[in-house]
């Protein structure tokens, strides 16, 4: 009757289990990562049934191998739990840093200002990739560009991401109402099941929306097609419409 007896402490470290595994598993689903985290899972669980079975030898050989191999994983895995602490620490610590996100000021007005902006870059096919903070602190993301802190508007998005501008080929981190930064360079996505008619920005922007909660527009280059990014979803083909709506509700 003892191996059916749970105690409070026990549910809580189970829950913990399990949402710890599913973050994981949200991070690294869709690369090759999660091939060689399953091939990992099937080992250790079989190397718990042999310690079960009481096969002493081969527990001993396994136990060795999983010792050594602890060291082994942090290697290969050190891009994944890299971008784990990073997920971890922008979704979930940064809120009692900051308690608003990148709206402020005259809303309205910028959110205009961003709309006209998208609608004229996708007529000229002209490639933009703009990033709005929430919660998360893209300061990390912001570092590897240029501080602008200006005042948004159409024309000044317009010249950055004109393609003779030297300041085009990369992201503009929105923050606070403000054009904080461009030429930012975004955490690629790893996911291998992102269509090939998508270019790097696409991937760029699936990528920060996965680390973060940052929600990232993408107006394509080849097609005009102007795409929203959340939470590492694509809606893509928006009309100024629905941009407008998707940037109101951030």
């Amino acid at each position: 009757m003892d191996f059916f007896s749970l105690k409070i402490t026990d549910l809580i470290d189970i829950l913990i289990v399990g949402v710890l595994m599913y973050q994981i598993y949200k991070m690294i689903k869709g690369t090759n990562a999660f091939s060689i985290f399953i091939g990992i899972f099937i080992f250790y669980m079989f190397w718990i049934t042999v310690r079960a079975f009481k096969m002493e030898l081969l527990s001993s050989i396994m136990g060795q191998i999983i010792g050594v191999g602890v060291i082994a994983l942090i290697i290969v895995f050190q891009q994944e739990i890299r971008r784990l602490l990073i997920y971890f620490g922008n979704r979930y610590f940064s809120k009692f840093g900051r308690l608003g996100g990148s709206l402020g000021g005259d809303e309205s007005g910028y959110i205009d200002e961003i709309v006209t902006a998208c609608e004229n870059m996708s007529a000229g096919r002209v490639g933009a990739l703009i990033v709005f903070t929430r919660r998360s602190n893209l300061n990390f993301i912001q570092d590897t560009g240029d501080v602008i802190n200006a005042k948004i508007s159409h024309r000044l998005i317009e010249t950055i991401f004109f393609k003779n501008s030297p300041l085009h080929d990369g992201a503009m981190i929105i923050s606070n109402g403000r054009i904080s930064a461009a030429r930012c360079v975004l955490p690629q996505t790893e996911r291998n099941d992102i269509p090939a008619s998508l270019g790097m920005r696409h991937r760029a922007a699936i990528g920060v929306s996965e680390l973060t909660d940052a929600v990232v527009v993408v107006v394509s280059e080849q097609t005009g097609r102007i795409t929203y990014v959340d939470k590492g979803v694509l809606y893509s083909n928006l009309s100024a419409v629905v941009l407008k709506e998707k940037l109101v509700k951030i």
